[in-house]
């Protein structure tokens, strides 16, 4: 299935320069893309690379049409920002193919007396939907999910299989759960009596906003007395842990296996790298980006680019530094030493 390039933009927004009755079927990359196809520019550097492409269309900057349009053949759709036009491009082509599980409760599922599915969702097979949760317009509860008693999944959600989603937590509109991930998991509370550890009950919840992604095996504790917040429109990747009464702010986006201690509190568009690391309790301001393998032991205040990693060396040459950086403190002291002594030699003249 595909649509008239005009239709496109009418839906999309965008300056279209060329033939809007063009079909198109789909995206493709600009080194295949053929003469059904929709490709993007999103890096300058390929503009040699697009204007000798086979699509029936570009998507480019107002400084890249300019240049490309003088010697590329096809149409072309002007925009400020064409890697996100591209991805709403993409999520267009994707519903017009995209299978949609049809309203209603697998005859497997079990679903308690004292739940609520709305009537245009979907439960799937061997699903569990237990006592006093709910379940809004649209949802997709995959299947061998979990829904615990009073939790509450928000419209056109989906859970993809295999979700466990835990009592009392929520999640609102339009949010995607990949398979594996857990949500309201007992946080890693303990209280250290004589040497032996005491369990601290958790009894707080997790409280996702609306347009929140959440990627396969990532965990979410729940809260210890007060919630874990995942605001709206936060994306987690793959394999993420976010300890118990942290609080990520609107549209922060964390790379596949970032770990955050209990109880850290994170800003809004903040960005964190794959593997980066929070310690708990800290509190991080808006708009700070975390390079990946960086480890955030302090709180940061101010909005920017941070890291936190030594440069990657061959084993022998790391291990002469840090046999330096174990004698820091000794060299310290002696150059303080050597500069005392310089000193009042200096001054005996």
């Amino acid at each position: 299935m595909g649509t008239r390039l005009g239709e496109l933009v009418e839906r999309l927004g965008g300056e279209l320069a060329g033939d809007p009755n063009i079909d198109v079927t789909g995206i493709a990359p600009l080194a295949d893309a053929g003469a059904s196809h929709i490709s993007f520019l999103s890096n300058s550097k390929l503009r040699a690379q697009a204007a000798q492409s086979g699509a029936a269309a570009l998507i480019l900057s107002p400084a890249d049409s300019e240049t490309v349009g003088a010697t590329y053949p096809g149409a072309r759709i002007v925009t400020k920002n064409p890697y996100a036009y591209f991805a709403r491009a993409a999520q267009y082509f994707e519903s017009l193919t995209a299978f949609v599980p049809a309203p209603g409760v697998h005859a497997s599922a079990y679903v308690a007396d004292g739940a609520t599915v709305d009537p245009s969702a979907h439960v799937g097979p061997h699903a569990t939907v237990e006592e006093g949760a709910r379940i809004g317009a649209g949802a997709v509860i995959g299947a061998g999910c979990f829904v615990g008693r009073n939790a509450v999944i928000g419209a056109d959600t989906q859970l993809f299989a295999n979700v466990t989603f835990h009592a009392g937590c929520q999640i609102g509109a339009r949010g995607i759960v990949h398979s594996g991930a857990v949500i309201g998991t007992d946080g890693f509370g303990f209280a250290n009596e004589g040497g032996v550890y005491i369990k601290i009950p958790q009894t707080g919840r997790v409280v996702i906003g609306d347009d929140v992604d959440i990627g396969a095996n990532t965990t979410i504790d729940r809260g210890a007395l007060a919630d874990t917040i995942i605001e709206d429109g936060v994306k987690l990747d793959n394999q993420i842990q976010i300890g118990h009464n942290c609080h990520i702010g609107a549209h922060t986006a964390m790379a596949g296996c970032v770990g955050v201690a209990g109880s850290a509190k994170i800003g809004k568009y903040c960005t964190f790298g794959g593997a980066a690391m929070v310690l708990g309790h800290l509190t991080i301001a808006d708009h700070v980006h975390i390079s990946s393998g960086s480890m955030v032991s302090r709180s940061i205040a101010e909005p920017g680019q941070y890291t936190g990693f030594y440069p990657l060396a061959k084993n022998a040459d790391w291990e002469k530094t840090a046999a330096i950086v174990r004698n820091l403190d000794t060299m310290r002291d002696k150059i303080r030493a050597l500069e005392k002594t310089i000193k009042t030699l200096t001054e005996q003249k």
